[in-house]
């Protein structure tokens, strides 16, 4: 692709309100954010449990800097893995019920990894249209079978994976889907793999330290087992405030991953400092249940002033509060007015979510305030009058 071909892919992403732009701010305690200096309310952060800004949490990462240095050296199969790793790593297998677990260094590398490792031709992978990208990615480069179906659509899927009559058959869904805000019918994907000899994985990035009574995701608050749901994947960098992420699950999953994740094998391991600011993040998901408490009144008093409004909220109980807009120029517009407003929400605009469903991104968190609250539903209301008033 030549120079003057990029330019003009630029210049189309610019004509059709597709330009990405990265903001450029700094992160301030209690849900405040700096940017164009300004001070803004910041409701587009994954940061739910506010553990990214707790003292505890820093303290751990500074104390594991001064025992391990700023970073892990090498892979963890080279001489990386440190014994900050390691008890985190049976840490997170007691938090979500399993046998093991296994860092990887972030999301994104955890899914392609553990998918491409586990399918291969000849298999079938059957994914929700809305799956994340990584999870889409992976079952795109694991050269299986891949088929996605309707979003939440068991039915379908159904048909689907009992069609598939050769080869390994893998379920994967998103536990909490990040840009709708809704969940997964578990219980309906674990009936159908269970009936068809299929994996069941689950992506809950979104859903652990937020769901269930001890912030054990989405598998946790419907109460099932690892039977249910034998793959278990987790983030680090959003209710615990750090970074990374795991696959939890048996103890033959996770040395099969060890000896065959490439994006395991090949990279080097998260610095251990991480690890032992999650290890301190952990605890406090656990105990700590005021946090899941005050970010569910939250959530509820968002979802009621919303109503009471009249605006276009996507149908969600979790954190991710996704207000309809439709238009990708209207959503940037709107986004920058609430900068303004001095609240920053994210635009999200095609490819990550379908045409026609561009959409104020608004997240909340432990560390929002009732008035923090209060005052956002006032400015999208004047906002979203706005706009009404203009688009008829």
């Amino acid at each position: 692709m030549t120079t003057d071909k990029l330019v003009n892919y630029l210049n189309t992403l610019q004509s059709k309100g597709l330009y990405r732009t990265r903001k450029n701010t700094h992160n301030q305690k209690n849900a405040r954010i700096s940017f164009r200096d300004k001070t803004l309310i910041n409701f587009c952060s994954n940061d739910y449990l506010g553990l990214s800004v707790n003292e505890t949490v820093i303290r751990a990462l500074q104390k594991g800097a001064e025992e391990f240095g700023a970073g892990s050296g090498s892979a963890h199969l080279i001489c990386g893995h440190s014994h900050a790793h390691h008890a985190l790593e049976e840490e997170l297998a007691d938090f979500t019920g399993r046998e093991r677990s296994l860092l990887f260094s972030t999301g994104y590398m955890a899914n392609l990894g553990t998918i491409t490792a586990l399918c291969k031709h000849g298999d079938h992978i059957f994914e929700d249209k809305l799956n994340h990208a990584s999870l889409l990615d992976g079952g795109l480069f694991s050269g299986a079978k891949f088929k996605r179906y309707p979003h939440n659509d068991s039915v379908r899927l159904s048909q689907l994976v009992s069609a598939a009559t050769e080869g390994e058959k893998l379920i994967v869904t998103d536990g909490v889907f990040s840009m709708d805000g809704d969940v997964a019918d578990l219980k309906a994907l674990s009936d159908i793999a269970q009936k068809n000899a299929a994996w069941l994985m689950v992506d809950d990035a979104h859903g652990l330290g937020v769901l269930g009574k001890t912030g054990g995701g989405l598998v946790e608050a419907l109460d099932l087992t690892t039977d249910d749901v034998p793959i278990l994947m987790g983030t680090l960098g959003k209710a615990f405030g750090t970074f990374g992420a795991f696959i939890a699950g048996s103890d033959t999953l996770i040395e099969t991953l060890i000896q065959s994740a490439r994006t395991y094998i090949y990279t080097t391991a998260l610095p251990p400092a991480i690890a032992q600011a999650t290890r301190a993040s952990l605890k406090i998901v656990i105990e700590e249940t005021w946090r899941r408490e005050k970010l569910q009144a939250l959530i509820a008093q968002f979802k009621t002033g919303a109503a009471q409004l009249h605006l276009p909220l996507m149908p969600s109980d979790s954190p991710i509060q996704p207000l309809l807009v439709g238009d990708s120029f209207h959503a940037s517009q709107m986004s920058d007015q609430l900068i303004e407003a001095g609240f920053l929400v994210s635009a999200i605009r095609p490819p990550t979510v379908p045409q026609g469903k561009s959409r104020l991104r608004i997240t909340l968190s432990a560390l929002h305030q009732v008035d923090d609250i209060n005052r956002l539903l006032d400015a999208l209301d004047t906002i979203h009058q706005s706009y009404s008033y203009n688009a008829k």
